[in-house]
């Protein structure tokens, strides 16, 4: 391998110990985190070495890239998950449904009839998370925590979906621990136990706070 290639299985080697060192400092199995490896904007012959090191799960921001990209190394390593954690257009759904394994980003009504329609034609279920905008802010996608039990009960009573948990993004500038900390809150009073939240910078205090998910990009594969 050269240079370029050693980088990030190096990467998700630090990874990987500072997920083991979490864990341990939350009293949890390792096994009840997913190390989701962030692969948008890299190639495949940066993401092959990664899946050689053992890697398994990768998360996409958008769909379009993910079609041109994946399908090929799925096809080459059988038992790769891959989900997509940006935001979804309602006139993606049917790609969507067909490419991902997980959707991270369920965060409105017309989004939750295009994948409810998808998910009955292809009879294919990927796991679905909803979003919450914990800082609401206004240019980020997201339901407002105070729409949040509202809206995971149309997912399940109008749409028929099956939500396996939340996602959010914390403000950049705000210390991540109450976002975390309020998803969480959020997750256990409509009994979900599927949490994605914490990135390159911050998982460690997400899995403090109870992710099973933790998207990392670039303290796997470096700047974009």
């Amino acid at each position: 391998m050269t240079m370029d290639e050693t980088a990030p299985v190096s990467g998700l080697a630090n990874v990987e110990a500072e997920i083991v060192r979490a864990c341990r400092d939350a009293r949890r199995e390792r096994s009840s985190v997913t190390l989701m490896a962030v692969s948008k904007t890299f190639g495949a012959e940066t993401i092959a070495p990664v899946i050689a090191a053992g890697q398994q799960v990768f998360g996409e921001n958008r769909v379009q890239e993910a079609q041109r990209k994946w399908p090929a190394l799925i096809a080459a390593h059988p038992g790769l998950a891959l989900h997509l954690i940006g935001p979804l257009q309602s006139n993606k759904a049917k790609e969507a449904v067909a490419l991902f394994d997980a959707i991270h980003s369920v965060d409105r009504p017309s989004l939750c009839e295009a994948l409810a329609r998808e998910i009955d034609r292809q009879n294919r279920r990927p796991s679905l998370f909803v979003q919450i905008n914990t800082g609401e802010e206004p240019q980020k996608a997201g339901v407002a925590p105070s729409d949040a039990d509202d809206f995971i009960a149309r997912c399940r009573d109008a749409h028929g979906l099956t939500i396996a948990g939340l996602m959010c993004i914390p403000p950049m500038n705000d210390a991540p621990a109450p976002h975390f900390a309020l998803t969480a809150k959020i997750a256990r009073r409509n009994g979900l136990t599927q949490l994605s939240m914490g990135m390159s910078a911050d998982f460690a205090i997400a899995i403090a706070l109870g992710a099973t998910h933790v998207r990392v990009g670039s303290a796997i594969f470096g700047r974009r």
